[in-house]
């Protein structure tokens, strides 16, 4: 069946890093597109960064432009997000999603807290 597992979340400090981790297992990981949506208490599910199969086109929101990072390690089954200049505002349980033969499948999500 198919699985996707985050980690890596965590308390930060304003200015500081994380790098979370999506384990994927259950499909083809090469052949879809990998996404990372974040939900912050009271505000709806967003989506963060999305990357195609091979990795080679990426996008973000623009409230994370130029500070975060979408990869992925097909060899792996990983797709990670490296999240740079973090903000109180980008505290959120953030998600792994991808779409496999038409259901929407996501993970349980890990929470990133942004506060000094």
């Amino acid at each position: 069946q198919v699985q996707l597992v985050e980690s890596g979340g965590g308390l930060v400090q304003p200015g500081g890093s994380l790098r979370l981790s999506c384990a994927a297992s259950g499909f083809t990981f090469n052949r879809l597109r990998m996404m990372w949506y974040r939900q912050a208490p009271g505000k709806e599910r967003e989506m963060v960064a999305a990357i195609t199969p091979g990795g080679g086109s990426t996008n973000y929101a623009d409230s994370v432009k130029g500070r975060f990072a979408i990869s992925r390690d097909n060899a792996k089954n990983t797709a990670s997000l490296q999240m740079n200049s973090l903000k109180p505002e980008d505290t959120a349980v953030y998600y792994c999603n991808a779409w496999v033969g038409g259901m929407d499948y996501w993970g349980e999500g890990t929470l990133v807290t942004v506060s000094s």
